[in-house]
């Protein structure tokens, strides 16, 4: 199995090592991921200035750019070969609910999945520095395996939340739906010493729907998170509806 990993947290976090250090076990790994953080990105690509990458090390390098770029970069320049598998992560943090279309780490995944490559988008579910990166690593070294095994359905990638706890502490998998956030205010609107009104977004704690069945369900009750995403955002159960509207 051959395999490309990258994340948005950086190509020195953590994270991204113990997956390396882990699927090195069962695969070949090179790692082509952002320079520096580029958490909340997106699925943003580089499009006005040129991109660069270094190798850093044998089969790793950091590109100036997300991690949509370095998933293209990778892919199309940087590998001398097409990846079986490509995994995004491990995040530090979790990306469960409306926040995966914030994420770049679960954005990579889907670049990967729109060249018709299997992908998987693996986070820590942690507030701190993070713990147990490695019993992380270890499911997704684990999950690839069967994702090389089984194959995946068309155009669908799988994003993986797994609680900071040790391996031994870790309830079984559950295969889960997004969930939904429960919004409120979030924003910060402050005067600065010169008198100018400042902003700052993502400062309150939101909380999420405690739904049964979803990924915020399984992983606050001690269980690892799988959820099949697809890149087909359409509400094909909307168009029927739509379609009587005689629109103008």
């Amino acid at each position: 199995m051959k395999v490309l990993l990258t994340n948005d947290d950086g190509v020195h976090a953590p994270g991204l090592a113990a997956l390396a250090r882990r699927m090195g076990e069962v695969a070949e790994v090179v790692v082509v991921a952002p320079d520096r953080e580029q958490s909340a990105v997106s699925h943003a690509l580089t499009l006005h200035h040129p991109l660069r990458a270094a190798r850093i090390a044998d089969n790793i390098f950091s590109v100036e750019g997300t991690p949509t770029d370095c998933v293209n970069l990778g892919i199309h320049n940087l590998l001398s070969f097409r990846p079986d598998l490509v995994i995004s992560g491990i995040n530090r943090g979790a990306n469960i609910g409306d926040d995966v279309t914030y994420s770049g780490t679960v954005a990579a995944a889907l670049e990967a999945t729109l060249m018709g490559i299997p992908a998987i988008a693996v986070s820590l579910v942690t507030r701190g520095a993070g713990d147990n990166y490695d019993a992380a690593a270890s499911f997704a070294a684990r999950l690839a395996q069967s994702v090389a095994e089984r194959g995946l359905p068309r155009d669908t990638y799988l994003n993986v939340n797994v609680p900071d706890v040790p391996a031994e502490a870790l309830l079984p998998a559950l295969v889960t739906r997004q969930g939904r956030r429960s919004y409120e205010g979030t924003i910060v609107d402050k005067v600065d010493p010169r008198g100018r009104n400042y902003y700052w977004i993502g400062t309150v704690d939101l909380s999420f729907q405690d739904v049964p069945g979803t990924d915020y369900h399984a992983v606050s009750r001690g269980h690892i998170s799988v959820s099949p995403l697809q890149i087909d955002f359409t509400n094909h159960a909307a168009i029927g509806q739509l379609e009587a509207w005689e629109l103008p």
